[in-house]
């Protein structure tokens, strides 16, 4: 449901601290993860966190309940996420989209060669700083799309609402984010099962 229960409305716009310890408990550990897979290093996701927060109980009074208090949550930390790597992040590169459905996909809409995960045998650790340092290459509306949706799996409207975008975009988004990454990761050493068959 994505409306905020209206007695949970009134407590947080009022700032009853029941209310709003419980907001934090709740969304504490999300907060984090999202942090985190935008790309902050620890340090500074605690920090981006905090600052959500404290944004968070500034802002209680205008809190209206027209979307779950998490969405509104993520809408903060990935404002303020997006602010803390804008000096830093490289423009985003212009992609020719037809060209990459061309090159990647068949007509029924299906990868021609489908990633492959890493075997068994794999260094799973490796793989996991690997798939850490291509998200950071991704631009940040892709890589913050493809966390909300894969790791923090959430629902299309929900997204739509946090990132502030259709849901044609987020398509579009999460599709690029996905190409940009098993690109990167291919590039790393992970091959596709094409290519092992040959």
């Amino acid at each position: 449901m994505s409306i905020e229960d209206p007695d949970m409305t009134q407590k947080i716009r009022a700032r009853e601290p029941g209310a709003l310890r419980s907001v934090v408990r709740e969304h504490l550990p999300m907060l984090l993860r999202a942090a985190r897979a935008a790309g902050l290093p620890p340090d500074r996701a605690e920090d981006a966190v905090q600052e959500t927060f404290l944004t968070f109980l500034r802002r209680a009074h205008e809190f209206d309940g027209r979307a779950q208090v998490r969405t509104w949550l993520y809408g903060i930390l990935l404002n303020k996420a997006a602010r803390e790597r804008a000096g830093v992040r490289r423009a985003e590169e212009t992609e020719e989209i037809d060209t990459i459905v061309e090159t990647r996909f068949n007509e029924s809409g299906r990868w021609s060669r489908p990633p492959r995960g890493p075997e068994a045998t794999a260094d799973a650790p490796r793989v996991r700083v690997w798939l850490d340092e291509c998200l950071e290459t991704l631009p940040d509306r892709r890589r913050s799309a493809f966390v909300l949706r894969e790791v923090e799996e959430l629902g299309t409207d929900e997204i739509c609402k946090i990132l502030e975008i259709t849901p044609n975009n987020l398509g579009v988004l999460l599709f690029r984010a996905r190409n940009g990454l098993r690109e990167c990761l291919e590039a790393k050493g992970l091959r596709s099962r094409h290519d092992a068959d040959v």
